[in-house]
């Protein structure tokens, strides 16, 4: 019976818009509020069942809260003689599955769809409300390009809160939609979980999201059928036609839809958030979103091409050799050189670990520069970001299949696992000063740290000790051998390395030879470093036993300290890669740089001192000196003049003296100094130069720094680094009478940076509790009072503004923020904004110490900027270039026959 013309309190029925199994929708007059409206009117064996008309109101009055833009707000649920109906919101335009029915949606304009539709259900899922039927269907385009997701959460509200519904009985699966011949609509844009009738969360809206958007790419359905079965079949078991998709289309669009489909819900992305940032990325990318391209860039230390065709032909004939590398060119292989340079701008980090590595196929690199990892595909010239990574990476390595990159994220002492086109981080397990892992076949990763080597889940879970040793005993770089019994290791023994092998079941162990760390290879070798060079020795899988003597076949493999990894991996496939280099010694690892002043603006001014490895540096309070730690024999504190231009040294003792602080008047220098005790104790001295240096406080069980003084001197607050646990507390000294000292934040997260405000009622610091580093406040001195996240997106190194009115930091983005904050009876703060990029400075994550300073008058910056490179390699002997052998298995067996 036609509803046209009937009135339903005051909505007076117009038209009709569409029918659906969720009910009848019309056009309706509003005569009250003088507006159109929907009204959807539910179908009257809906009306007859009284628990599901009560589970329906509960459910309309959570969607109503809904408040987005792109999301069609529901105005009221109403009941007039006996029929029940929504009103909602009228949205003129087509549907997608309009619009689609003409062909593929434009790729930019499908984008742009797409990353509406994810901000609608980031919403939603914020506010716990989940879609369950996203589809073309229920996704309307406004005339101006708007998108309005309809009918949200009504899929739960008309079947009510039942677990294990059969998906035949889906509310927008029709009759007619099982039967032959009839090609099905929600049941294609179900989760695989859905099609098996298990319970769902946020993450069969994301599979929901990939269908559709795949939908709108190549105009076709991603998993079709001519009956329900089929279709749901299609489902669980089938994967879209992916050469349907627009060629060259953004290879990160790609994953994003690899990501969303993925069958089991673990595998997609934990968030719509995250698909959200990967389209947000591709449609603000210069070169579109389609595959441009891609033009060489020469190292920085070299004149640039300006002849285009004549660089074509270079890169045509160095891709096509790469092809037919990977290609699997017929025995014997060429074994092929080559390198790559780091960019412009971009330098290694963590070089005290293992920075590069290379997947089992060859075919990708991964390496830790400027604190963020970067993905180098062999078919580009240069590489990427991975995003996701910019919290302190160390150590890479990469899953079986190249898919996934697990690393350690020494900001908050985790393992961590990305997918390798970015995305959010699954955190696996906590670490104690970790240093190298491999991830086996199995999917469980082995990883050494102090103590020991840890055996833990891909999926993560709690670590088990596999290989136990002494708790300062440091265990690098295991790896599980193809036998799956027995575990190749390598651990410090003095001033050097060991590697050994240990059966996993009876725990017998044989030592084998010094060097270190080594790796099986399938050719029957064992790699391994001796100085900073790389030797090979066949190995006996099945007696655990070296069977030859060691031959050296690469030198010069760039390493920190003999203890600690050269920078080199080696492929299944027979791919090495290292970064070359001679070993340095730890405390020449921090690279030159100058001393200079930023504006706001960002504007520079050189003080005039000469480039070095400063670190620490500290503004006195009267503005006329600095104070800063240069590296290098002795790692001392030194004294800089602004006015005399002048730089004197201040302590002169053989050890290590670090973190220097001014009292409050600009008479004294606070340090931390290894010269008494394991720990160290805090010394200060008179910042002219005059009298002797005087040990302030000593505790032999704990390491404390000192790093904020009060502003009347008498309260020193100090970073206790002893917790292996924590690895960061926060403690305060009293410096007056014996030094009482007394725990402020020991908590089960790393808390750092700490620093009082000019009034002493408040106190800034670093902490992860959230997953990663932000900058929070709480009074002072007593912590307990209040407690305020400032920053909104990642942030280290706080500073107080002199005036107290404003805290700087170094934001995630790697930028300078500011934050006006009200420090009176209470605290406040309002929005963050960016100063001005951070990029050419160093300093931030977790560089020790707060590697800048603001000057008295707050309005310039003193800032540790990287001093010119004189060639290729970076100041400080650090290189920045990537050495690649193709092949270079067949030099291995050439050069050590295995019997």
């Amino acid at each position: 019976m036609s509803m046209i013309g009937k009135s339903f309190i005051h909505y007076e029925i117009s038209a009709e818009i569409g029918r659906g199994g969720m009910g009848e929708v019309y056009q309706a007059k509003d005569t009250k509020l003088g507006r159109d409206v929907a009204i959807k009117v539910l179908p009257e064996e809906f009306a007859r069942d009284t628990d599901r008309v009560a589970r329906f109101q509960r459910e309309a009055k959570l969607l109503a809260s809904l408040n987005h833009p792109n999301i069609a707000a529901i105005y009221g649920l109403e009941e007039s003689e006996g029929t029940h109906f929504l009103v909602m919101e009228l949205i003129e335009g087509d549907t997608l599955r309009d619009r689609i029915k003409s062909g593929p949606i434009p790729v930019e304009e499908a984008l742009n769809l797409a990353l509406q539709m994810a901000e609608a259900l980031e919403a939603a899922h914020e506010n716990g409300v989940i879609h369950r039927d996203l589809k073309p269907a229920n996704i309307k385009v406004t005339p101006d390009g708007k998108v309005k997701i309809l009918d949200f959460g009504l899929a739960k509200a008309y079947a009510g809160d039942q677990e294990n519904v059969d998906p035949m009985d889906s509310p927008t699966i029709s009759a007619a939609a099982t039967q032959q011949g009839v090609i099905l609509g929600t049941a294609a844009y179900m989760s695989p979980e859905q099609a098996k009738g298990k319970s769902v969360d946020k993450r069969a809206d994301i599979w929901a999201f990939g269908v559709v958007l795949f939908e709108m790419l190549t105009g076709r359905q991603s998993f079709t059928g001519e009956t329900a079965s089929e279709t749901l079949a299609s489902v669980m078991k089938s994967e879209p036609e992916w050469d349907g998709l627009p060629i060259n289309l953004h290879f990160r669009i790609r994953f994003v839809l690899e990501r969303c489909l993925k069958k089991e819900p673990k595998d997609r992305y934990s968030g719509i958030n995250d698909a959200r940032v990967e389209i947000q990325e591709v449609l603000a990318d210069p070169s579109g979103v389609f595959v441009q391209q891609v033009t060489a860039t020469e190292p920085e230390t070299k004149s640039r091409s300006i002849i285009p065709w004549i660089v074509a032909i270079v890169l045509i004939a160095i891709i096509a050799g790469l092809v037919g590398w990977y290609l699997r060119t017929p025995e014997p292989r060429q074994v092929m050189r080559s390198d790559y340079h780091l960019p412009e701008g971009q330098e290694f980090t963590r070089i005290g670990r293992q920075s590069v590595t290379v997947s089992a196929d060859g075919t990708k690199i991964v390496y830790v520069a400027n604190q963020q990892l970067y993905l180098k595909n062999a078919n580009e010239l240069t590489a990427r970001p991975i995003p996701g990574t910019n919290e302190d990476p160390a150590n890479p390595f990469f899953s079986p299949d190249g898919q996934w990159v697990g690393y350690f994220d020494l900001s908050n002492g985790q393992l961590k696992k990305i997918a390798i086109m970015g995305g959010a981080p699954v955190t696996l397990c906590q670490v104690n000063e970790p240093i190298g892992a491999t991830w086996g076949s199995d999917d469980v990763i082995v990883f050494g740290q102090l103590g020991g080597i840890m055996r833990v889940s891909s999926d993560g879970g709690s670590p088990e000790i596999i290989v136990e040793g002494e708790d300062n005993q440091l265990f690098l770089c295991p790896q599980i051998l193809p036998d799956g019994k027995s575990v190749l290791f390598t651990f410090q023994i003095g001033n050097g390395l060991q590697f050994a092998v240990q059966s996993l079941e009876s725990g017998a162990r044989k030592d084998l030879i010094a060097g270190g760390p080594a790796q099986y290879l399938a050719t029957g070798h064992l790699a391994y470093a001796l100085e900073n060079n790389l030797s090979a020795v066949p190995f006996d899988l099945d007696a655990l036993e070296i069977s030859g003597g060691p031959v050296p076949l690469v030198e010069g493999i760039f390493r920190v300290m003999p203890v600690l990894p050269t920078h080199s991996a080696i492929s299944d496939s027979g791919t090495l890669v290292y970064i070359p280099g001679i070993t340095l010694l730890a405390a020449s690892i921090v690279p030159e740089t100058n001393l200079v002043w930023v504006d706001r603006d960002g504007k520079e001014e050189l003080l005039g001192a000469s480039p070095n490895e400063y670190l620490f540096p500290k503004i006195s309070p009267d503005g006329t000196r600095l104070a800063l730690t240069i590296m290098g024999e002795n790692d001392d504190i030194w004294v800089w003049d602004l006015a005399r231009k002048t730089m004197t040294r201040l302590t002169f003792d053989k050890g290590t003296d670090y973190q220097p602080i001014w009292t409050p008047d600009s008479m004294q220098v606070l340090f931390w100094s290894e010269r008494e005790g394991d720990f160290g104790a805090i010394f200060r001295k008179r910042a002219d130069g005059t009298g002797e240096v005087e040990m302030l406080v000593a505790d032999p069980d704990r390491q404390l720094y000192p790093w904020a003084l009060s502003s009347d001197g008498k309260t020193l607050v100090v970073l206790d680094t002893t917790n292996p646990n924590t690895r960061a507390d926060i403690s305060m000294l009293s410096m007056e009478g014996d030094h009482e000292r007394k725990p402020l934040l020991q908590q089960e997260y790393m808390e750092t940076q700490a620093k009082i405000s000019p009034d002493g009622r408040w106190m800034a610091y670093v902490s992860n509790e959230s997953g990663r580093n932000e900058i929070y406040v709480r009074s002072f001195p007593e912590i307990d009072k209040g407690r305020w996240q400032v920053s909104t997106d990642g942030g280290v190194s706080p500073l107080w503004a002199p005036n107290g009115s404003e805290l700087f930091y170094i934001g995630e983005d790697d930028s300078v923020m500011t934050v006006a904050v009200e420090t009176g009876t209470a605290f406040s703060a309002a929005t963050p904004e960016k100063l001005f990029s951070r990029t050419p400075y160093l300093g931030g994550g977790s560089t020790p110490g707060t590697p800048w300073d603001v000057h008295p008058d707050g309005k310039r910056f003193l800032m540790l900027k990287r001093a010119a490179a004189e060639s290729d390699e970076s100041a400080g002997g650090i290189p920045r270039k990537i050495n690649i052998v193709l092949n270079w298995d067949e030099e291995l067996k050439q050069r050590v026959p295995v019997d």
